[in-house]
């Protein structure tokens, strides 16, 4: 409600500010006079005087001199209107009134978005039909999608696991080892849920990287226990032997996975919050797995397990684990050869695996494709920011907004590429905008919402044209920023410069940012320096308005009728709920700069010019002060062109830092941001690695009791780690700091199995043996198919995700490039590659540097002059 008070009556009538703020305030109220007690009853007395209506406020009395009575209505007139805009927002061009809804900490968005919908559904029916409700960057779609995209990728590999087992063990056995599939992921789902973990993107992803590893331990112990219904034990016999004989190797291979997985679950910071529920599923996964491998799987075996007696194959393993190897077909004869070959000269082919790893070393020392924080995936939103320094009104800054909205909107009307366009122009300086802090500088935001990714440009097409678009209109800069894919933590380069010295701080400030406006790979620039301005600061002689009998409070209540108003009291109308200001203001025609200095103060029945105890001087304006532990910083900022990492623009600015770049000795500079982040991901990945190293070491020396043992199982961790370089080569990818790190230390865990089962069989078979050659002949070829279906099943629940293929059994559609399979192809190509390139290696490697043990100690008898008790040396062939 706005008292719009002419000044000219107000001097006319000897009324001051002051007398009618106080009239106006003491006349609205509810006065609760107490009780009177008669001693007949007890009754309650109020006066009330709450104003009901606006003829309520223009009737108040001000003023009495005989029978005259100078009313409200007399010097002012009463209106009811808005507020000044302290922003404009608008959907697609039009006028609108925007609610940005948040969700909770820790609550379903998808249900969050669905009771709005409902709850504006309801609502909007006793609406005008020209009001029309839009809803913009609902989320819930597109987590609707990138579901239902790891849904179809987990189906697709949980059948592709299904397919090799069935195709390897048989029907029955390859059921068999299949129900531990849907079993480790119904206990594993329990258990998360224990944990008040519920289903979402990341949940979803572990389940479809546990997928290959939940039948590994099956896969043994039912290919084990085959092996005994042939030799001629009973099934119950049989299923209960191979969890006797294969309960460390399965016990082992399990944990070992556990162990790589379980020092993430402790990951700080942002992205530890956001990748913590890998480890979790992951560990809670494997364990259900490690109960069905050790409990279900022999129950259920040794109710329904058959060999499959008609596969040829299967009896040609057989004979080879019976030490037939002459009669060794298929893979198991190809592999018999090579190793045969491999076991004649042992140092040989150990150094000549030791080049290959050396040579993939240099390769991706000299031809990687850079270092990366997190994935780039395409966005569904973005922003668009709009910088401009002044002191403009709202008005001239929404002109400034619509003009870069109008080229937008030209855009789209081209190419129909934006669901909407919401713009809201902003009046105060700084704030956030879609959880993000802006620059002081910044006027207006736009938010784009894209189409479906399958049917549009590039997000990096697309604000490459809004940039040129909007290049031509002057005096604005225009910042693009993408929605981040994962745990954002900020610009792609951020330093903040700290120093007592604000001087030499903002000098240092110009040359930071002075260097970064000169590097080709680097876009939008910006600091956090003061914005230029100018504020009107009005100095009030104390001791001249005392003599008018005025003081700094008064002059302030008058300067507020030409700015914002001056608020009398409150009132609620009989058409609102809640109440609203009364507020006091001159005519529009007065309020202006020009007539500040024109002002006149009633007193005591006179006016008195402002001008003659103010004094109205222009300053420069401060609107933030930026501390951080009480010394003033200034942020310097920046993103990367397309196609460019942060992480060498990083680099060069660090080589840059090291000079003389000419900044003061007081500043010290830091990196922020993403960076900071990628600091600390790092850092705690290099803690994880040792870690998980130590874990799997007291595992394995649980199970071998031998230092050598355990050296050449790990040394299938460093053959996994150059294999992941090595396909990061082969698909020109960067080495992600968080799903290659991550990837280099699940395989610590999962690339073990190999070693673990080929050492644990042969310290076994050696024993009965006729030669140690003929031991690992046999070891190899009767645990190559367990190592190759282990590893297979692994590679094979990846390897769509590392095609980015997503097979849509509902709409019976193959796609490619989907979102969801950007995020975490790096990862699934990292444990793939890693496999793939480690397993054979392994398969040869590991014997031989068994040979050489075994030789070693031969020597060591021979020269101590002791006869050798157990098998006899190998015969070369």
């Amino acid at each position: 409600m706005e008292l719009v008070i002419d000044p000219l009556q107000v001097e006319a009538y000897g009324l001051s500010l002051d007398q009618i703020g106080t009239i106006v305030a003491r006349s609205n109220r509810l006065v609760a006079a107490g009780t009177m007690d008669t001693g007949q009853g007890r009754f309650a007395i109020k006066v009330p005087g709450l104003f009901e209506s606006g003829a309520d406020i223009l009737e108040m009395p001000l003023k009495v001199s005989g029978d005259a009575v100078v009313q409200v209505k007399d010097i002012a007139s009463l209106r009811r209107t808005f507020k000044d805009p302290d922003s404009v927002a608008r959907i697609d061009g039009l006028p609108a009134i925007g609610i940005e809804v948040s969700k909770r900490a820790g609550e379903n968005i998808i249900e969050t978005i669905n009771e709005v919908r409902a709850l504006v559904a309801a609502e909007s029916q006793a609406w005008p039909p020209q009001v029309k409700v839009t809803f913009s960057q609902d989320t819930s779609q597109q987590i609707r999608d990138m579901l239902g995209e790891l849904e179809n990728s987990l189906i697709t590999a949980v059948l592709l696991v299904l397919i090799v087992i069935v195709a390897s063990l048989g029907l029955r056995g390859g059921l068999i080892a299949g129900i531990a599939v849907p079993g480790s992921f119904l206990i594993g789902i329990m258990m998360l849920a224990g944990f008040g973990i519920s289903i979402n993107i990341v949940v979803l992803f572990s389940l479809i990287m546990a997928t290959g590893m939940l039948v590994d331990g099956t896969i043994i112990l039912v290919e084990f226990a085959d092996r005994c219904m042939l030799n001629g034990m009973d099934k119950r016999t049989a299923y209960a032997e191979a969890t006797k004989r294969m309960a460390w190797p399965i016990f082992s291979s399990i944990t070992t996975i556990i162990a790589a997985f379980g020092p993430m679950a402790f990951w700080p910071g942002t992205t530890g919050e956001f990748m913590k529920y890998l480890p979790i599923t992951l560990s809670a996964t494997l364990f259900a797995s490690l109960l069905m491998a050790m409990i279900f799987i022999p129950c259920i075996g040794a109710l329904i397990g058959k060999p499959n007696l008609e596969d040829d194959h299967m009896k040609a393993e057989q004979l080879s684990a019976e030490q037939q190897l002459a009669r060794a077909r298929g893979l198991d004869w190809l592999y018999l050869i090579a190793l045969r070959g491999a076991l004649r000269h042992p140092v040989m082919v150990i150094f000549g695996g030791l080049g290959i790893l050396f040579c993939t070393v240099v390769a991706f020392m000299n031809f990687n494709a850079g270092v990366e924080f997190f994935p780039d995936v395409e966005p569904e939103v973005a922003q668009v920011q709009i910088h401009a320094r002044g002191n403009m009104s709202v008005n001239e800054r929404d002109d400034l907004v619509k003009a870069v909205e109008r080229e937008i909107l030209v855009m789209n009307s081209e190419h129909r590429e934006l669901r909407s366009v919401y713009s809201v122009t902003k009046a105060d300086i700084g704030g956030r905008s879609g959880g993000e802090e802006l620059a002081e500088d910044v006027i207006g935001t736009i938010a784009l919402e894209f189409g479906d990714w399958d049917k549009r440009r590039k997000v990096d097409t697309i604000l490459d044209d809004i940039r040129t678009r909007t290049a031509p209109i002057p005096g604005l800069r225009i910042e693009l920023t993408k929605e981040d894919g994962g745990p954002g933590g900020g610009k792609a380069v951020a330093l903040q410069l700290t120093s007592p010295d604000f001087v030499a701080l903002e000098a240092a400030a110009e040359i930071v940012r002075r260097k970064l406006e000169s590097m080709p790979g680097l876009v939008d620039v910006q600091d956090s320096r003061p914005v230029p301005g100018i504020e009107w600061e009005l100095d009030v002689d104390r001791a001249e308005a005392a003599k008018y009998g005025l003081d700094v409070t008064a002059v302030g209540d008058v300067i507020q009728l030409v700015t914002r108003g001056l608020k009398f009291g409150d009132y609620r109308p009989d058409d609102a709920d809640d109440e609203i200001d009364i507020v006091a203001r001159f005519p529009s025609d007065v309020r202006n700069i020009s007539e500040l200095d024109q002002l006149r103060i009633p007193v005591n029945g006179a006016s008195v010019p402002l001008s003659n105890f103010v004094e109205r001087t222009a300053k420069p304006k401060l609107a933030l002060v930026r501390r951080v532990d009480g010394t003033r910083v200034i942020d310097v900022e920046s993103d990367v062109k397309p196609g460019v990492q942060a992480y060498a623009e990083l680099e060069t600015i660090r080589a840059w830092l090291a000079t003389d770049t000419g900044i003061g000795p007081s500043v010290s500079i830091a990196f922020k941001g993403e960076e900071e982040d990628r600091a600390e991901s790092a850092n705690f990945l290099t803690l994880a690695a040792v870690a998980t190293m130590f874990l799997i070491t007291l595992i394995l020396l649980l199970q071998f009791n031998s230092f050598f043992s355990v050296f050449l199982v790990l040394s299938a961790v460093v053959m996994s780690s150059i294999g992941v370089m090595f396909g990061l080569l082969i698909l020109q990818q960067p080495f992600g700091i968080v799903m290659t790190g991550i990837g280099i230390i699940a395989l610590a865990g999962i690339i073990v199995n190999n070693n673990i089962v080929l050492i644990d069989t042969y310290d076994h078979l050696k024993k009965t043996a006729k030669s140690r050659h003929e031991a690992l002949l046999v070891t190899g070829v009767q645990r190559l198919r367990p190592v190759i279906l282990t590893k297979l099943t692994t590679v094979l629940g990846l390897l769509p995700l590392v095609f980015h293929m997503t097979i849509d059994f509902t709409a019976r559609d193959i796609t490619l490039g989907a979102p969801s399979t950007q995020w975490w192809a790096p990862l699934a190509a990292a444990i793939t590659f890693g496999v793939l390139f480690a397993s054979p290696l392994t398969l040869l490697f590991t014997p031989c540097a068994l040979e050489l043990q075994g030789r070693f100690y031969d020597w060591l008898a021979r020269r101590r002059g002791v006869r050798q008790i157990g098998p006899e040396p190998a015969q070369a062939e």
